[in-house]
């Protein structure tokens, strides 16, 4: 009874403190493995994303350039999380994730090291994204969208309760404050962000 007690109190506390932290109090390495702390960022509007090369969705790294282009003079800065954990979709090392992507979609934004999102290894950074937004659901009208959600459901009927990362291209917005205000699944129209990255930015 003491042990469970115990246990609980330590939860509540370690839920209590993810709860007053900010992105700020984190750090990730770059594709080289240079250590960036995320305050460096402070004042800035910022995109999350776990990305991959191989994947439905990879064409929306030219969607993320041009959101990048267009509001990068404006404040907004897209981090980029190459992860391996879906499909084995992100092969390759970092150089060769980075050529791939400037090669075909001509990206500019940062691109940090590859990292798990979800499980023992999950990098603290998502742990603390997920813990701030959960699982918003797959647009079912979106093709890729009906299959992974044929897909995930029939490993795990509660799949959606779950506040894990379930594919490539999720993203998550980041305020000024650094506070996590908003998640996108990767079936969510790019409109839709764009829409809440310039209300950020006005």
């Amino acid at each position: 009874m003491v042990l469970k007690k115990l246990i609980s109190a330590i939860l509540i506390l370690s839920s209590l403190s993810m709860m007053s932290q900010t992105v700020y109090d984190f750090k990730v390495l770059d594709r080289k493995g240079g250590e960036v702390s995320l305050a460096s960022y402070k004042g800035k509007v910022l995109l999350i994303v776990n990305t991959a090369t191989r994947c439905g969705f990879t064409p929306q790294y030219e969607e993320l350039e041009a959101l990048y282009k267009n509001y990068k003079e404006q404040g907004l800065e897209i981090l980029d999380f190459p992860c391996n954990q879906f499909g084995q979709q992100a092969p390759g090392t970092e150089e060769e994730i980075h050529s791939f992507c400037q090669l075909n979609y001509g990206t500019e934004f940062p691109q940090f090291k590859k990292i798990d999102v979800n499980g023992e290894n999950a990098a603290p950074l998502f742990t603390y994204l997920k813990a701030q937004k959960g699982f918003e659901g797959f647009d079912l009208n979106n093709k890729i969208g009906a299959l992974l959600d044929d897909m995930l459901s029939k490993d795990d009927p509660n799949y959606k309760q779950n506040p894990d990362i379930k594919w490539n291209f999720t993203k998550f917005l980041i305020d000024q404050q650094g506070n996590v205000v908003a998640r996108f699944e990767p079936t969510a129209p790019m409109a839709d962000v764009e829409a809440q990255v310039k209300e950020l930015l006005k």
